[in-house]
């Protein structure tokens, strides 16, 4: 049994209200971008940073509903599992991906060599024997 707190399930209206703001937000951005394509005095820069600065505002906004609050859990969660894994050595995963080289080529020849027994098997002699 899971020990947190039950959280309310569902979006409230405040939540809708901050997705609904959030989304406006990026929306305008992303309009100001092409909206300001054409002025030259507007240079490419600025609105390249405009909409950065709008997808920031948009996820700082939206990080503060319940949906928010869960991916920010579960990011806090898949970080404190990352730190658990114990990751290969340089030379583990040299003489592990040298070995799997030499599997896939091996494979490979098996494979060409059934393909051409197949084809010699069907191609030059059962079909030579109806003629």
């Amino acid at each position: 049994m899971n020990t947190k707190a039950q959280e309310a399930k569902g979006l409230g209206p405040a939540d809708i209200g901050k997705l609904a703001l959030a989304l406006v937000v990026l929306v305008a951005g992303i309009v100001g971008f092409y909206y300001f394509s054409d002025n030259p005095s507007v240079p490419s820069f600025a609105r390249v940073v405009g909409v950065i600065v709008a997808v920031v505002a948009a996820m700082a906004i939206g990080a503060f509903t319940v949906p928010g609050r869960k991916l920010r859990g579960f990011v806090a969660e898949s970080q404190f599992e990352l730190r658990k894994v114990v990751w290969p050595s340089r030379d583990e995963t040299l003489k592990t991906t040298g070995i799997i080289m030499v599997v896939v080529v091996i494979l490979s020849l098996l494979m060409g060599l059934i393909d051409w027994l197949l084809k010699s098997l069907v191609l030059d002699w059962l079909l030579k024997l109806g003629h």
